[in-house]
């Protein structure tokens, strides 16, 4: 049996979601497991799929990054799969598919997986750079703290006569972040 597993980070990216369902409908999976989830949530559709897999079945993603973080993920999840007795197949691997039940296809996912960590951890260093330099050139200032980003709207609520308790409640704001903002 064909089990396919679908993901996207946000619920703002359909077209991506749909893609994904589309072509593991197209590759023949018969049960689809699917979900807008980070990454590092709990993802709790992959366990469905991964507990659904039995003895010769197959795993179907459209990408890598639909399904694992990192090589340690990655393993992880390998080991699952191969422990039941199953195969993973990644449709988009470089233009050509790629099937665990190989020897090589085993090799292929192994060193593409470690490339993919590695270019991750690259534009993470890359972006703790930037915003270092950014710093020390008394760019970057960091996200502002929600509270104050209500400052006008929380002080036009006062001067209106609302309670302190509406106030906090439409805003969102603790009753500490109220009084030092109306200082």
């Amino acid at each position: 049996m064909l089990i396919g597993y679908a993901r996207t980070s946000t619920t703002e990216q359909d077209y991506g979601y749909e893609a994904q369902v589309e072509a593991l409908e197209r590759h023949g999976c018969t049960r689809i497991y699917k979900e807008q989830v980070s990454s590092v949530a709990t993802r709790n559709e992959l366990e469905k799929a991964l507990d659904h897999l039995r003895q010769g079945d197959t795993l179907v993603v459209t990408k890598l990054d639909r399904l694992a973080r990192n090589v340690t993920h990655l393993g992880t999840l390998l080991d699952t799969i191969e422990a039941k007795g199953s195969a993973l197949v990644i449709l988009s691997f470089g233009g050509n598919t790629l099937d665990t039940s190989t020897a090589t296809g085993k090799l292929l996912l192994n060193m593409m997986g470690a490339v993919s960590q590695f270019e991750r951890e690259m534009m993470l260093e890359r972006q703790r750079e930037g915003i270092a330099k950014a710093k020390a050139d008394g760019k970057y200032r960091g996200r502002v703290p929600t509270a104050q980003r209500q400052k006008d709207k929380v002080l036009a609520l006062v001067k209106a006569g609302v309670a302190k308790e509406t106030i906090m409640e439409q805003t969102g704001i603790s009753k500490a972040s109220y009084y030092r903002l109306i200082r």
